[in-house]
């Protein structure tokens, strides 16, 4: 079924909460459709939803599905046995994936940009839509979080551009319709589904030999035998990183007070060099912002624009957010819930002036924590100070043999200074007595661990 924008039908979202559902949501609103979906519970993207004008329902029951409806679209969190999903297949109407009716809304843009990669994709697709609004592009942006700067996931502009997060699970990305495409890395997550590396690679070569002959592919070239995931690609190939060889490189790297780097970009096809100062942390986000540069400055936007808005991009919500200050202690919240997302953390925060790093981790998925758990104990080690919460187990059950007491007693047997509270509340007790002024504490994990940040704030 075509979506196209000059036609606006009825489509019901089941999962419309998402921060994706949700922002494929408002961009159908403003293009003139009538939306309507359920969610388990309100939220504030629910609540936004209604007051642009969608329907929506909390719970989830056959009776909110009237027939009215001319497409269903739904999460691949839901259950076969949901209610609505029944009341879905036994209706006969036209259905699909959340996956597939992204790819069906990207056809109605001339330069769809997707942005994939085990880690970096919300960082990187800020960086690119930020660029982009600078250079007066009027993209069309659906990120997966807040942009602090528009202070929302979604953005309605132009059908020229738009720009999008492009994530592997369950194959989503191979839904799509790009024409440039950014690899940002390759890494080991969601092995729930994914057999192994090896199978996680094979869908990353897919999704880059989605790319027509006139589109383009940025890809990081320190991913280990990247050009066996680019031999058949039909477009040209455009590379990135620290050392000279490829595409685009950076060179002389240094970091402010406040963990902020600067550094010397060289676009070595062109022969020149120019400086960049970014206004997020970490020398991963160097090579994010390597990434978005390239893709930019192959869209023709000026250096000025490229430099002014990388200097005042400061990221989404939960991508090392600072939330304040209590009794002395700074408060850090981020998402990384993967090792290597959370070594790329605590390296940022190394960066800063601190006394003791505290962290509070939430693991996310027992899948994750049981494939990864010496890598997650090692990662986590370079904190000072751990404190593990239960894992958040989002789509999944109590039943894999390994939990946050698991991960407790393997970062114990290393040496790692670490305790485990299951209790919220326990936890910012434990923290008001033990944090002291100069300390550094980050709340961390793809759940709900940031509550704990906001209640001592509070």
């Amino acid at each position: 079924m075509n979506i196209s924008f000059d036609k606006p039908i009825h489509v019901y979202f089941i999962g419309i909460g998402g921060i994706s559902m949700s922002g494929l949501a408002g961009i159908l609103l403003k293009e003139g459709f009538k939306v309507s979906g359920s969610d388990a519970k309100e939220s504030e993207l629910t609540i936004g939803l209604a007051k642009q004008g969608a329907k929506i329902y909390i719970g989830q029951e056959t009776s909110h599905l009237d027939g009215s409806e001319d497409l269903i679209v739904y999460t691949a969190a839901i259950k076969e046995n949901n209610p609505e999903f029944q009341a879905m297949l036994a209706s006969g109407k036209p259905h699909m994936t959340r996956a597939r009716f992204l790819g069906e809304l990207m056809k109605n843009y001339d330069t769809p940009i997707a942005i994939s990669g085990t880690h970096g994709k919300t960082t990187t697709t800020t960086m690119i839509s930020e660029i982009l609004l600078q250079a007066k592009k009027d993209p069309t942006i659906t990120v997966g979080g807040i942009v602090r700067s528009i202070n929302s996931a979604i953005r309605v502009g132009s059908p020229d551009y738009f720009v999008f997060e492009a994530c592997e699970y369950t194959n989503s990305f191979l839904s799509f319709f790009p024409k440039i495409s950014v690899i940002l890395n390759i890494r080991e997550d969601h092995l729930d589904f994914f057999k192994d590396i090896n199978d996680i690679r094979a869908s990353f070569k897919r999704f880059a030999n989605l790319l027509p002959s006139d589109g383009l592919l940025v890809i990081n070239g320190e991913i280990d035998n990247y050009s066996e995931i680019t031999e058949q690609v039909k477009c040209p190939v455009i590379t990135y990183g620290f050392d000279e060889k490829y595409d685009f490189s950076a060179s002389d790297v240094v970091f402010d007070s406040d963990g902020h780097p600067s550094f010397v970009c060289h676009d070595n096809k062109a022969k020149e060099s120019f400086n960049i100062k970014l206004n997020v942390t970490g020398i991963h986000n160097v090579s994010n912002a390597l990434a978005a540069i390239a893709v930019c400055r192959t869209l023709n936007v000026e250096k000025e624009d490229i430099f002014t808005a990388l200097g005042e991009c400061s990221g989404s919500k939960r991508r090392f957010e600072r939330l304040g200050n209590v009794n002395g202690v700074e408060i850090i919240d981020d998402y990384a819930h993967h090792p290597d997302e959370i070594t790329a953390t605590l390296k940022s925060a190394r960066n800063i002036s601190h006394n003791k790093l505290w962290v509070v981790f939430q693991p996310h998925t027992y899948t994750r924590t049981k494939a990864l758990l010496n890598e997650f104990a090692s990662s986590l080690a370079l904190a000072d100070k751990v404190i593990l919460t239960d894992v958040y187990a989002a789509r999944e059950k109590d039943v894999y043999g390994v939990n946050s007491q698991t991960l407790y007693e393997k970062m114990k047997s290393n040496g790692t200074d670490v305790v485990y509270i299951s209790d919220f509340k326990k936890i910012e007790n434990y923290i008001r007595e033990n944090c002291t002024s100069g300390d550094l504490l980050i709340t961390m994990g793809a759940g709900d661990v940031v509550n704990i940040g906001e209640d001592l704030l509070k």
